[in-house]
């Protein structure tokens, strides 16, 4: 990965110099800080993830971020491709590195100290330090401004499905898991890693108090049920859904604190309605 590194050094010099005039950004949550930042104008091609802002959506698509086309990218004539962590595969990244296009790779991590590092990753390419240093003391802000919990620590299941696909469970190593962590709440998932199946029997024996999925996925599931066994667990008996925008709640950009203050507020309030 020396490239990433030379990359990084050179923009954070070059950004000091001359800012992008024309961005390829990979990654919702990279594309939403871009335009954040008030350099939307700059951007001119964008991955299918890019849904926030709405003006986002009608820039070219350069796929999805895990199957780029280095030829696609090209096209547009970018002066800087700014990566997600988990953008590739490394064979269009290394096309697009001996086509001599700077690129920025950010920071991986599920926190706000890593959306904050992320955030800083992109002011300074951009030449737009002190806005960045305003929304990161925002993000700060309403992150510290998330009570701790009053009640025992809720038990709660996030599925998820993609690409209309079978829905799955987050485990650990996940956005999702980092989410109701943050929130104070236990991922009953947690004993196992990624993304993955659940047969009714498991979803029984996990008995999650509270279920939490994306818009996306509520527009995805077609046979009025979530998960098979779900209406067996105590989630199911009490109607304990929470449902928020995907790139809201799991991007880990701008809207970090203010997402994470939502969904800790919604889960309170099951607490309380609970009386416990």
């Amino acid at each position: 990965m020396k490239w990433v590194i030379a990359a990084l050094a050179a923009l954070t010099s070059a950004a000091l110099a001359e800012a992008p005039s024309r961005i390829v950004s990979v990654g919702g949550a990279a594309t939403e800080t871009v335009f954040a930042l008030g350099a939307g104008e700059t951007v001119v091609g964008v991955d299918t993830s890019s849904v926030y802002p709405e003006k986002a959506t009608a820039l070219p698509q350069v796929g999805y971020q895990r199957m780029l086309s280095a030829e696609g990218i090209a096209s547009l004539k970018p002066d800087l491709v700014i990566l997600a962590a988990t953008a590739g595969p490394p064979a269009a990244i290394e096309q697009l590195e001996k086509l001599g296009i700077p690129m920025l790779r950010l920071q991986e991590g599920y926190n706000v100290g890593a959306t904050i590092a992320r955030v800083q990753q992109i002011g300074t390419a951009l030449g737009r330090t002190s806005q960045a240093d305003e929304i990161c003391r925002k993000i700060q802000a309403d992150a510290t401004a998330i009570p701790s919990p009053r009640h025992p620590t809720a038990r709660v299941l996030f599925v998820m499905s993609a690409g209309g696909g079978a829905p799955l469970v987050a485990g650990s190593g996940t956005a999702a898991d980092a989410v109701i962590t943050l929130a104070g709440a236990k991922n009953v998932g947690g004993d196992f890693s990624g993304y993955k199946q659940l047969s009714p029997e498991a979803l029984v024996a996990l008995d999650p108090e509270v279920v939490v999925t994306t818009s996306r996925t509520i527009k995805a599931v077609t046979s009025g049920e979530l998960l098979p066994g779900l209406a067996q667990t105590a989630a199911g008996r009490n109607a304990r859904l929470i449902v928020m925008d995907d790139l809201y709640l799991l991007g880990f950009g701008p809207r970090v604190g203010e997402a994470l203050a939502e969904f800790s507020k919604k889960l309170a309030d099951y607490r309380l309605s609970a009386g416990r």
